[in-house]
């Protein structure tokens, strides 16, 4: 298969990031009551060898899900423990204990739940563009090095190259960071890409 793209459909990366990050903001402001924003600052693509080194050694908790149809590939997202706890609580509506240590069920539960709502938002968002449907398989959640939950999505796909979508979620009182990597098989990307009009 041949990656050739029409230069003018190169819109169509903007599209996707910019649908899928406004759904999810539809998404969490209709689960959490909380004014939310999601804004996509730069779209990169990268060496998978070289997201190791941009994600980090350091411990971070990552939510993944698998597009089980095309473009098939995987979709991570990475917070700082902070921001995870901050989204979990405010879906919590204050109920929960906070736990100290790593995360509570309770807390992992919220943090998969609102993988679950970014996810599906995000997808939905790329769906649209792609005018197709894409089905994902369920968020799991994941606490530890960055670079380590990449290595276990697609360090076999080592002359690979991924979409990095650096975005931010906004609630009011805090700026929550949220890092979107995404892992999708560019070649089927390409050839859905090739069937839409522009």
């Amino acid at each position: 298969m041949t990656m050739e793209i029409d230069i003018r459909k190169l819109s169509l990366f903007n599209r996707m990031a910019k649908q899928g990050a406004s759904t999810v903001a539809n998404h969490l402001n209709q689960m959490t009551g909380m004014e939310t924003e999601m804004e996509i600052t730069k779209i990169n693509f990268l060496d998978i060898a070289d997201i190791r080194t941009h994600v980090g050694h350091e411990k971070q908790v990552g939510i993944h899900i698998e597009l089980v149809e095309r473009p098939y590939g995987y979709i991570l997202f990475l917070f700082s423990a902070g921001s995870a706890k901050q989204l979990a609580h405010g879906m919590m509506g204050g109920m929960g204990e906070r736990s100290e240590s790593g995360f509570s069920d309770m807390e992992k539960s919220a943090v998969q739940e609102i993988g679950n709502i970014m996810t599906s938002g995000f997808i939905d968002g790329w769906a649209n563009v792609l005018e197709t449907t894409i089905d994902f398989s369920t968020p799991k959640f994941t606490y530890g090095p960055g670079s380590k939950m990449v290595d276990s999505l697609v360090g076999h796909r080592d002359d690979d190259v991924a979409m990095v979508f650096d975005s931010r979620v906004r609630v009011p009182d805090s700026n929550v960071e949220v890092k979107v990597y995404s892992f999708p098989e560019l070649e089927e990307l390409v050839a859905l890409m090739r069937q839409i009009e522009v």
